[in-house]
């Protein structure tokens, strides 16, 4: 049973929210939510049949009407379609209250000196998707004086910086600092009426993972969401999400392993140097604080 929100300026029925890559995982998720809740809802993702279900299931689940729900393909590479995005939003529907921007694109496009187009493509989706959405809709929540919200979806690989896929890493760190930035400066902007805050799913079973059923050890899309809420709700910015595999205290710990590389001069991410190996593991043995 989902249990009511305690943010009633934004999460309200009739108030829009906008959710970038909301076709699968946790933007579909979110955009269920949003509808059960009584919100106007904008699913926005590459344009296709994937979109077209996605919208077509939302809109079941919409607490008002299924005119409430509205699927707009869209490409956030591109700062135009976004614009575009925005524009449309603004016709239908009006100012917006929640805008969501978790579009993501995965892979791995090599490593750090064979780069190709890869790491540029990649880089257009995750992090300038994300300054796309806040540049298109960040201008109109600030002029329309009332409460909003922006959430970027972030990833714990863009603060611990796990060796493997070097261009996702980078992406999600940018989107961490410019998130941070963003909160800050809508803060001193709007006197906290409109906040920014980061999303940092755990292991979650979503279009990304290479799985055909959820692994045992990943959160559902809906638990990331049902987690995100209850923290908003709290006025939390990092939204630091566990999984059925890693609580809360083992990313702490990881995390501050990863932050005492610099304070102790250790090499670049010492937690996976053969000659860290030993001292890592006694490290996570040692258990909660320090």
């Amino acid at each position: 049973m989902n249990e009511p929100l305690s943010l009633p300026g934004i999460f309200s029925p009739g108030n829009v929210a906008v959710v970038t890559g909301a076709a699968s995982g946790i933007g579909l998720a979110a955009a269920r939510r949003f509808a059960t809740i009584g919100m106007r809802v904008v699913l926005a993702d590459l344009g296709g049949q994937s979109l077209d279900r996605a919208a077509e299931a939302v809109a079941t689940h919409s607490a008002k009407s299924a005119d409430h729900v509205f699927a707009i393909p869209t490409d956030v590479s591109n700062r135009d379609a976004v614009s575009g995005l925005r524009d449309t939003v603004s016709k239908r529907f009006g100012a917006v209250s929640c805008l969501m921007n978790n579009a993501a694109s995965g892979g791995n496009p090599g490593l750090p000196w064979d780069s190709s187009t890869g790491f540029k493509s990649l880089l257009d989706v995750n992090l300038w998707g994300v300054v796309h959405g806040v540049e298109a809709f960040v201008p109109g929540m600030l002029a329309h004086d009332a409460p909003a919200m922006v959430i970027n979806t972030g990833s714990k690989q863009g603060i611990t910086n796990p060796p493997g896929n070097t261009a996702y890493n980078m992406s999600k760190t940018a989107v961490k600092s410019y998130t941070e930035s963003l909160s800050h400066e809508l803060h001193k902007a709007s006197a906290g009426r409109v906040s920014a805050h980061l999303l940092i799913p755990g292991y979650t079973y979503t279009g990304m993972t290479a799985a055909k059923e959820k692994p045992a050890a990943a959160w559902t899309g809906e638990q990331v969401v049902e987690f995100m809420l209850k923290s908003l709700a709290k006025g939390d910015f990092y939204i630091l999400c566990p999984d059925n595999a890693v609580d809360r205290a083992t990313d702490e710990r990881r995390i501050r392993w990863s932050a005492d590389d610099i304070i102790l001069n250790r090499p670049a991410l010492s937690r996976w140097h053969p000659d860290f190996e030993a001292e890592f593991a006694s490290y996570m043995a040692e258990g909660p604080g320090r």
